[in-house]
């Protein structure tokens, strides 16, 4: 009965099971922070997604902690984490390659270019 009772304080009770979305969030954050740099489009799909899910979960972990484990919820926060740095990181670099095409738009336009 002791045994039980030491479980239940951290979280870690029999039959928790892990958060249904901890895994993909992870591999959707790390995704979204790799894939930053294509366009800053991909990075950004993914990190929206990856951050949609973790909210799911998250919501669900806070209704019933003791039913899940604390290695997926530790998984859900830094999917977390690393969705929203992917999002800053890849609509930062989308905001330059549109700065980029609109310089090099307004170059063309003008004939500053020489060759085009």
């Amino acid at each position: 009965m002791e045994n039980n009772t030491l479980d239940n304080n951290f979280g870690n009770a029999q039959g928790a099971v892990a958060l249904p979305n901890s895994t993909a969030v992870l591999v959707l954050g790390i995704l979204s922070l790799v894939m930053c740099f294509c366009y800053g489009i991909i990075g950004l799909i993914l990190g929206i997604i990856g951050l949609s899910m973790a909210g799911k979960d998250l919501q669900r972990y806070k209704m019933n902690p003791n039913a899940y484990t604390i290695s997926s919820y530790n998984n859900l926060k830094a999917g977390r984490v690393c969705s929203i740095i992917g999002i800053i990181l890849s609509g930062l670099y989308f905001i330059i390659i549109i700065i980029y095409l609109i310089a090099v738009g307004s170059m063309i336009s003008m004939g500053s270019l020489g060759g085009f």
